[in-house]
């Protein structure tokens, strides 16, 4: 009777060893980190395994599209950072250039981000109209 508890003891704790390292593992791959353009710039802090998320506005001009990929520029200040978007899916409607647009990926040691998420704010015209305001075309 003690050999049985003492055995389902031992395998207790392996489960839930697996699981607590699983959990770890899982959240620690999956986390992102935000920052600046101007902290990207700062490779001792950078570390290319990591998952980063930097925001800014996209650089008119700077979209080129690629068999398998698309090149733009972010710009925070007079700071810029060249993006290359590896993702599954296509940049939204919304995503052109002077638009405010974020993106989640691994630096690359040329300090390239290369990202496989893009999102674009949307457009002012899409935001409700304030008390007061007049209506104009594209707006609600």
């Amino acid at each position: 009777m003690n050999q049985t508890r003492w055995k389902i003891g031992v395998v207790l704790a392996i489960v839930a060893a697996t699981l607590g390292w699983l959990a770890w593992t899982g959240i620690h791959k999956s986390a992102s980190y935000y920052i600046t353009i101007a902290q990207a710039k700062n490779p001792r802090r950078i570390a290319s395994q990591r998952k980063y998320r930097v925001a800014g506005i996209v650089v008119p001009g700077s979209i080129q599209r690629f068999p398998g990929y698309m090149s733009f520029s972010l710009k925070q200040g007079n700071l810029t950072l060249p993006v290359r978007y590896i993702g599954q899916s296509p940049p939204p409607d919304t995503f052109t250039g002077n638009a405010q647009a974020l993106a989640m990926g691994r630096f690359q040691p040329n300090g390239t981000l290369e990202a496989t998420m893009i999102q674009a704010k949307c457009a002012s015209k899409y935001a409700p109209k304030l008390p007061g305001q007049k209506s104009t075309p594209g707006t609600m």
